[in-house]
């Protein structure tokens, strides 16, 4: 495809998988990055062309759009003023005569309690506001999350979260949440539509420790930590680990299988992966991490 497509959020471990989902599309890929520094992580990734800006530099951000036909938008997690960033970059990309977004939201963006849900639900409103075709891709929590604490789940034989053990949640694999977002922006079979992202099962804290345990073959246990204590005062935060603590979230996994055309990539499936290190996008950066061999030999 010879249009110049923008990927915002290029060198982040998990936008950055719809680099390569696009590449394989035969895309040609222009990556957004906060720092020089990153042009190497998105050049091996794939990008053909490189922009340096920040959502918080509206002249960065048109300079990175000219000559872009079609976006891939997703807001850095937590961020001051998400809303504002996120309908400012939605008047850029009109501004720049691009015609497609994909935008990487949230699942139940409804949720108005929770300041990185209903910031979402206002950047797809500008959107919808905007004319320009669009995708909405509403995924769960991410697989990818779990990478954050495995070092320390394999060392303390304990996977500690700060909401209830019985809480359920659906989640999924950002690498199937970049492979329809690929699609989203090289074809337009998925365009004007809002698509819940979710592998199969839902499992709360203990089953997913029982799962760790088989794959892992150590007793791995479950263990609510403190919510108020984990926010450390982010009030955001609070409010999504008590809403969690309560309620969870729970989607389906029909629309991604149907979408793939395949099954989504099971819980079970990524966790085997990094277990044995052949998880490829974090496999360099798991290196130092205690393996399935290593979990083995750790005392109890």
């Amino acid at each position: 495809m010879s249009e110049t497509m923008l990927a915002v959020g290029a060198a982040g471990p998990n936008a950055g998988l719809v680099i390569p989902a696009l590449v394989q599309r035969g895309a040609h890929v222009r990556a957004l990055i906060r720092h020089p520094q990153q042009t190497d992580v998105v050049r091996r990734a794939g990008a053909a062309e490189v922009a340096i800006g920040d959502l918080t530099d509206r002249a960065s951000i048109d300079k990175a759009l000219q000559g872009v036909a079609r976006l891939f938008y997703i807001g850095p997690a937590f961020i001051e003023r998400e809303a504002e960033h996120g309908v400012a970059m939605v008047d850029a990309a009109r501004s720049a005569g691009v015609r497609r977004i994909v935008f990487s939201s949230v699942i139940h963006p409804v949720l108005t309690d929770l300041a990185n849900h209903s910031a979402k639900a206002r950047v797809e409103e500008a959107i919808l506001d905007s004319g320009l075709d669009y995708v909405f891709l509403h995924p769960a929590r991410f697989f990818q999350n779990y990478l954050v604490s495995w070092q320390q789940v394999m060392q303390s034989r304990v996977l500690a979260e700060p909401w209830s053990t019985k809480t359920r949640f659906s989640r999924v694999d950002y690498r199937d949440v970049a492979e329809v977002a690929a699609m989203a922006l090289t074809d337009d079979r998925l365009v004007g539509g809002t698509y819940e992202l979710c592998a199969e099962g839902v499992h709360d804290s203990e089953a997913v420790a029982e799962l760790l345990t088989k794959i892992l073959g150590q007793p791995i246990r479950a263990e609510r930590i403190d919510p108020v204590r984990a926010a450390r005062g982010h009030a955001p935060m609070r409010a999504m680990f008590e809403h969690y603590d309560r309620i969870g979230l729970v989607g389906n996994a029909l629309t991604l299988t149907a979408i793939l055309r395949r099954e989504p990539r099971t819980l079970a499936q990524f966790f085997r992966e990094v277990a044995t290190g052949s998880y490829q996008p974090r496999k360099k950066s798991l290196g130092t991490e205690p393996g399935l061999d290593q979990l083995k030999s750790v005392r109890r």
